[in-house]
């Protein structure tokens, strides 16, 4: 069975022999099998068939036998430099440091050797999957330990900071919380009389102590200003006695002393 003529999904895809061909076809046929997660298990694999040991669900055979070279022009038969990178870069970290480069001519790795620099064994005697470059998931995973650890760190010297804050106001709350489960624990869920809770904040309570300090010294300061002003005089007791001697004709209303005089008016004298 070759790379391009698999079996229906999602059987997995075994290659007897494959001798290669056009990168192209390989390259879309290897997306494929990236998509459908298929597992390739390969036996003896030339050329463009190497592109398989790019998929994350590949197997080697330890028999198996894998051959590497550069790419070439099928009509000038020259080599293409820019698909030979393509090739090279799509082998695992470990498989690119055992070819360190490709040539015109075959070079074969054996399917032991391949296990041996980490690939799966079809046989199962290996189940780890290394498909992929391992410096760079080999970093990504230190750079997320990394970021985990720091961030769990900031979160305990946090809640030591607070707790120190705190102090006995934790206890309070938690005895104040007992309390209420108490009160509650009745057959019918409600308490059994009255129930007066009150929680606050030593910041909260500080910051209202200040607010109300403020506005008794803004008071003090209303009512001595008000002191500092004179009061008008004070209105003699005979007022309606003087009024009704300066003019006998006013007349005063029942419990009230006299502010107008008679409908009529006073006539100017001549």
């Amino acid at each position: 069975m070759g790379y391009l003529s698999p079996p229906p999904a999602p059987a997995p895809v075994v290659v007897y022999k494959d001798v290669g061909g056009l990168v192209s076809d390989y390259e879309a046929q290897t997306e494929q099998y990236r998509r459908e997660n298929r597992e390739v298990r390969l036996h003896e694999c030339r050329s463009a068939c190497t592109l398989a040991l790019s998929l994350p669900n590949v197997c080697v055979y330890p028999d198996a036998k894998i051959k590497f070279h550069q790419a070439y022009n099928a009509l000038t038969r020259e080599v293409d430099l820019g698909v030979s990178s393509r090739l090279f870069a799509s082998y695992p970290a470990q498989v690119q440091a055992r070819l360190g480069y490709l040539t015109r001519d075959y070079r074969v790795l054996s399917g032991s050797e391949l296990i041996a620099l980490g690939m799966r064994n079809c046989n199962g005697d290996n189940p780890v999957l290394i498909a992929t470059r391992k410096e760079k998931l080999g970093a990504s995973v230190a750079s997320t330990a990394q970021s985990a650890a720091q961030s769990k760190a900031q979160a305990a010297q946090q809640g030591s900071q607070q707790g120190t804050q705190q102090g006995s106001w934790g206890d309070i709350a938690s005895k104040v919380q007992s309390a209420v489960a108490a009160a509650l624990n009745t057959p019918d869920g409600k308490p059994s009389g009255p129930l007066k809770v009150a929680v606050a904040d030593r910041q909260s309570i500080s910051q209202e102590a200040l607010h109300a300090t403020a506005r008794l010294e803004d008071m003090t300061r209303v009512r001595a200003t008000l002191e500092t002003i004179p009061l008008p005089p004070k209105r003699p007791d005979n007022f309606g006695e003087a009024a009704r001697e300066a003019d006998p004709r006013l007349k005063l209303m029942a419990g009230a002393d006299p502010i107008l005089p008679e409908a009529s008016f006073i006539a100017p004298a001549n």
